[in-house]
């Protein structure tokens, strides 16, 4: 069974979000999701996706409560740029920043956190020089990025090393 669904916690959640999407249980569309979850796992497998393991479990519940927070603040600044209720012009810009993490999956999550908070957009990561760099639609505070990607990185290093 291992061969045909390699990752069988991904195949299921594809058939499930494929599922969905069609917004049916038809046998032919539950069929199409077998097939592709299949396929996808397969790609997955040639793709060799690193294995990270996580440690402090604890201490993942407090960064996702931490990532949510900062994500609503985000939403809500974002949107008062938006609305033009702070009165003040715009100042956007790059930050540069030295971030040691090596877990590939602990960078992958990162990613997407920072792509996921509203007015923060990643752009590169340096893995010889180890430096993160990405853009701030509100660059009001730059110490305050800084600390908080200090965070990030504590927190990451601590559940994925």
């Amino acid at each position: 069974m291992r061969a045909w669904f390699p990752y069988p916690l991904l195949s299921t959640a594809l058939v499930l979000m494929w599922l969905l999407l069609n917004q049916s249980v038809a046998l032919g569309t539950l069929l199409v999701g077998l097939v592709l979850s299949m396929v996808l796992a397969w790609v997955a497998v040639k793709l060799r996706p690193t294995r990270s393991h996580l440690n402090r479990l604890r201490r993942i519940a407090s960064f996702g409560l931490r990532v949510s927070i900062d994500i609503l603040r985000s939403n809500i600044a974002v949107a008062g740029i938006i609305l033009g209720t702070r009165g003040q012009p715009v100042r956007s810009g790059f930050v540069s920043v030295d971030f040691d993490v090596e877990d590939e999956n602990a960078l992958a999550l990162l990613a997407c956190i920072l792509t996921a908070t509203p007015g923060t957009a990643w752009l590169e990561y340096d893995r010889r020089k180890k430096k993160l760099l990405f853009h701030i639609l509100d660059l009001e505070n730059e110490i305050a990025w800084r600390r908080t990607l200090d965070r990030y990185e504590a927190a990451l290093k601590e559940i994925f090393q």
